[in-house]
């Protein structure tokens, strides 16, 4: 049984800090362009087998829970305050903890192990589970959330976090079974909703061109973006479409974009606005599905969708629908039909066709490019028939 040394680190809250008694040995960690640092504390022998059994998984446990492990928390929970890191970005940075303390080339399980252990210890009700020779890493979660297995506790939904390190395998073909783990500390649901981005350091971004024609004028766009978004939604889940639509730009992209949009339909009015909005999200960026793009649907975000040369309708009504509220701040409505989502606006004036929804009127703003040039307030003419879902409405009253 491999013996596994364990290096327990305490996180400094503050790239630069000056280095003190204890800490010349401090070892950078990267977190999206900044840097923090963890320190040697001391060192306790871990019994974790690269093909764990539960036994081995309840003896680690045993292990670490008697170790100083305390200082290690604080500090994460410390720095998640600090930077008002949302659960999935917190949980970055578990995984890049977790990747100093053994790396998951090395030894897979033990890597799960311990982000399972710091996310427990962190307050969040985390389970893990065997199946075969993998690890399987869960989390309780109360939100709508499609495209990864879960499993139920006492009516509660787990959602696995880990999934994407088996996706080509069928965990229904050997059933995890759960390690059982008491942990009284930790009740709290985990989220997947992204509110804030972090602070990237500007040093990090690169620049990229957009242009688009509106009424017969030139428009061009300089662009500030950073790769690591790409990194942080890898393997983020099928959320609802509230959560999905109000994950917002970073800094520095909002900066280089929002302004100057705001610039450029300054003198137009509210639905000439819109429309230029519309039409940029339509035009800007090449069109094609997610099965050709990626081999499967993947819903990107609006900073993604600004990155990539492709995009599709779910990408560009995100995207639409984030440039309008960030600039007007309209009521919307998302329209779901069997192959295609567009978005609707509400004005003080409607336009076009009307769409009725809780008491106001709404207007379909197409931004993904179709046979027809649609102008706001039309519906392209393969969907006037076609039965729809409203599966977000959007309020600024509420």
């Amino acid at each position: 049984m491999n013996r596994l040394k364990v290096i327990f680190v305490t996180l400094l809250l503050y790239a630069g800090l000056p280095v003190v008694q204890g800490q010349e040995k401090a070892v950078p960690v990267d977190f999206y362009g900044h840097n923090f640092y963890f320190v040697p504390e001391g060192t306790i022998a871990a019994d974790l087998p690269k093909d764990p059994s539960a036994a081995a998984v309840k003896q680690a446990y045993t292990s670490i829970e008697a170790a100083n492990y305390r200082p290690l928390i604080d500090s994460l929970l410390a720095y998640k305050e600090k930077y008002q890191l949302n659960d999935w970005l917190y949980y970055q940075l578990i995984r890049k903890v977790a990747q100093q303390l053994c790396p998951k080339e090395q030894n897979y399980g033990s890597y799960t192990f311990y982000k399972w252990f710091m996310l427990v210890k962190s307050g969040y009700d985390a389970r893990l589970a065997l199946s075969g020779h993998r690890m399987i890493f869960y989390v309780f979660n109360d939100e709508d959330i499609s495209d990864i297995p879960f499993f139920e506790v006492d009516g509660k939904k787990y959602m696995c976090l880990n999934y994407h390190d088996y996706a080509q395998s069928n965990l229904n073909d050997d059933p995890p079974v759960p390690v059982k783990i008491e942990c009284p500390s930790a009740k709290n649901p985990f989220s997947y909703k992204v509110t804030r981005m972090p602070d990237f350091s500007p040093a990090s971004y690169t620049e990229k061109k957009l242009n688009f024609t509106y009424d017969h004028q030139q428009y061009h766009f300089t662009i500030k973006l950073n790769a690591a978004v790409k990194t942080i939604f890898a393997n983020y889940p099928g959320v609802d479409f509230e959560t999905y639509f109000n994950i917002p730009l970073s800094k520095e992209t909002y900066s280089s974009l929002i302004p100057l949009l705001k610039k450029n339909i300054g003198k137009m009015d509210q639905k000439k606005g819109v429309d230029y909005l519309m039409r940029f999200t339509r035009y800007a960026f090449l069109y094609e599905n997610d099965q050709e793009n990626f081999g499967k649907e993947k819903r990107m975000s609006p900073e993604e969708t600004l990155s990539s040369t492709y995009s599709d309708c779910d990408d560009r009504a995100a995207l639409f629908f984030y440039l309008v509220k960030e600039i007007y701040n309209l009521p919307m409505i998302a329209l779901l039909y069997p192959r295609h989502i567009t978005m609707a606006v509400a004005f003080s004036k409607p336009v076009g066709d009307p769409i009725w929804y809780g008491g106001k009127i709404y207007s379909v703003c197409e931004a993904t490019p179709e046979i027809e040039d649609l102008p706001v307030g039309k519906l392209a003419a393969n969907l006037k028939n076609v039965p729809y879902h409203i599966v977000y409405h959007y309020d600024p009253l509420y």
